[in-house]
């Protein structure tokens, strides 16, 4: 007597991967973020540039963003939080957090959004100019960086305020310049470099490396520079907060 094939079920997860900006790779960053979604083939994702389909964004069980100066007004941060508060999770990546401006030839970062920004819970204020910079495992029990030692890596160091109650998990040390922004000279402190940030039954986990230069007008693809992208760390980092979106629907 033959018998049925087993069936395995795959139980659908909708993505919601939300890639904007300026002064960032973004056509890069799509294709690697789509690429690491490929690797779970119950992920089925839908792009997008902005909030403005806010109706639709929170339909989805997970969110991931990587924007710079797009945020969400006070509508759409009212029903991303509802979501989040029913048990949403939103991986944010690098200059999510970010809104900028010029004062006097050197960047600002105006408070344009200060719901959005307490959702997420930092604000970016300044870089030091891009070099390697090191890392500390802040809560080396937590099982999204359990096994990791401290490292180094290059990209843009983020220094900015604490805008909500968050879980420290990454952290990095910075006193000194910060030459092209209004904000600073900073005073010796610790700045989040991965984080959560929970509300109701979900929260947020904000990575604030992952600066992609775009390639120059003229220049080839090739000559582009993705910074941390290209270091296995940051590519671990991806795959543990992927596994973190995933793990309620599991």
């Amino acid at each position: 007597m033959m018998t049925s094939p087993t069936i395995e079920v795959c139980t659908k997860i909708d993505a919601a991967l939300i890639v904007s900006g300026r002064f960032h790779d973004m056509d890069y960053v799509r294709r690697q973020l789509l690429d690491l979604f490929a690797g779970d083939p119950r992920i089925r994702a839908r792009v997008f540039e902005d909030y403005e389909e806010i109706e639709v964004i929170t339909t989805a069980d997970i969110i991931v963003s990587y924007t710079c100066d797009v945020v969400a007004d006070e509508k759409q941060s009212a029903a991303l939080r509802g979501w989040l508060k029913q048990g949403g999770r939103w991986f944010a990546l690098h200059a999510t957090n970010a809104t900028l401006d010029w004062v006097d030839g050197k960047v600002a970062s105006p408070d344009r959004a200060p719901a959005f920004m307490e959702l997420l819970g930092s604000s970016f204020a300044a870089h030091p100019p891009m070099g390697r910079y090191r890392v500390d495992v802040a809560d080396p029990d937590h099982w999204l960086v359990k096994g990791l030692e401290s490292f180094e890596v290059r990209d843009e160091q983020y220094l900015g305020s604490i805008r909500a109650p968050i879980h420290i998990l990454l952290d990095s040390h910075f006193e000194g310049e910060t030459p092209r922004f209004q904000a600073g000279p900073w005073s010796a402190k610790r700045h989040p470099v991965l984080y959560l940030r929970e509300l109701g039954r979900g929260a947020v986990l904000y990575l604030t490396m992952g600066h992609s230069f775009p390639p120059s007008e003229g220049t080839n693809v090739e000559e582009a520079d993705h910074c941390s992208w290209e270091e296995p760390i940051f590519q671990e980092l991806l795959r543990r907060g992927l596994g973190w979106l995933v793990e309620r629907n599991e």
